[in-house]
């Protein structure tokens, strides 16, 4: 399954290259949500505020929203599942024709989106794919095989693995279990990696080495959690790196987690300097782009959520006024029930020479927020 899901990746990647397409949301009897009525009652459902991306995305949408008029109802679920559906459940009685879900389990929504679609409500699911529904109408995310992609090359690259170089002590980590992005960034990875790994160029001493890409929940750290990740990797530095043996990279397929990872490593003795390991990372988080500039995180894939949020509020635009959405992925994201219609956004490494250039002069952070 995933081994087609990828291919729909190659062929939505020359279908960004060749110019966005459109999609409408095919008639229900009533006609579309919003369908040019001019009605702009908006829910955001976000998963968590414990970490900070989602605070950033949630917020910025919503005074986005507020200043073009819109009514908006914002949330945020702490991470449980039930709580996120009783959100939901609340915003579509209090009227909202507009739905933007960050699902912290996106296989479990069905039921309440059947509710959203009784209401003649649009859903949106936002930069999480929500599994196993009919009713979910456009997905605008980043390209998530090409997040982890980024990941593995910069592996590749720094440790000279295409000349041979090797072998190098790798620990890979992946995403929650739950999130359905995780299987596509650890997937981007693994598939520049793993034939390294086969070769005997990358060694993984604790075993911890999916077999293939479908297998990569077998190491994937629960709800993204840092002080999931940090235990982690606190057992297998104990379990396996004794007599002098040293980890030299560390695939991590997102800040959250390489802050947890990185704290274990302080605590088993490693220092910034030449010897310490590599480390990847994902969503340029301020904790993260201090570690960059500190030589303890080597890089991270930045996805600047501000244009995320941009076209969702464009799409919530096109959809108040009755106008075709447009998407540029219409292959790529079968949720079991459908292939949902999506905007994917390009993703960009950024390392430690590229924090004042692209995160601070673009006013994504400011200089304080790192240190500078």
């Amino acid at each position: 399954m995933l081994k087609k899901i990828l291919t729909g990746a190659a062929i939505a990647a020359l279908a960004v290259g060749l110019g966005a397409c459109s999609s409408t949301r095919p008639a229900d009897g009533g006609g579309d949500a919003a369908g040019g009525s001019g009605d702009c009652n908006v829910g955001i459902a976000m998963p968590t505020r414990s970490l900070e991306r989602w605070i950033n995305d949630g917020e910025q949408l919503q005074k986005k929203l507020q200043d073009a008029g819109c009514t908006v109802d914002l949330q945020y679920a702490d991470n449980k599942t039930d709580q996120q559906i009783s959100q939901i459940q609340n915003q579509i009685s209090g009227g909202a024709k507009i739905l933007v879900i960050a699902a912290i389990d996106g296989s479990t929504l069905g039921p309440v989106l059947q509710e959203a679609k009784a209401q003649n409500a649009t859903v949106i699911a936002y930069d999480r794919l929500i599994n196993g529904s009919e009713n979910v109408d456009y997905y605008a995310t980043f390209d998530n095989y090409k997040v982890g992609t980024l990941q593995g090359q910069f592996i590749e690259e720094q440790l000279g693995l295409k000349d041979g170089k090797g072998p190098f002590n790798l620990e890979p980590f992946a995403g929650s279990p739950d999130d359905n992005n995780a299987k596509f960034f650890f997937a981007g990875a693994w598939d520049v990696l793993k034939p390294y790994v086969d070769k005997g160029q990358i060694v993984v001493p604790s075993g911890k080495s999916p077999a293939n890409d479908d297998a990569w929940a077998s190491i994937g750290i629960q709800g993204w959690a840092s002080d999931k990740a940090q235990a982690e990797m606190d057992n297998r530095l104990s379990s396996f790196y004794s007599g002098g043996k040293k980890v030299n990279v560390v695939l991590s397929p997102n800040d959250s987690l390489a802050i947890g990872i990185e704290a274990s490593l302080k605590s088993a003795g490693y220092t910034a300097g030449a010897d310490y390991p590599i480390i990847t990372g994902q969503d340029a988080d301020k904790a993260n782009v201090k570690a960059i500039l500190e030589g303890l995180q080597s890089m991270t894939v930045w996805k600047d959520t501000r244009a995320l949020g941009d076209r969702v509020f464009q799409m919530i635009q096109e959809i108040k006024d009755g106008k075709t959405v447009e998407v540029n992925d219409t292959k790529t994201y079968d949720n079991g029930k459908k292939v949902v219609p999506s905007y994917l956004l390009t993703p960009e490494v950024v390392v430690k020479d590229d924090v004042q250039s692209k995160l601070i002069d673009s006013g994504f952070l400011k200089a304080s927020d790192v240190g500078l």
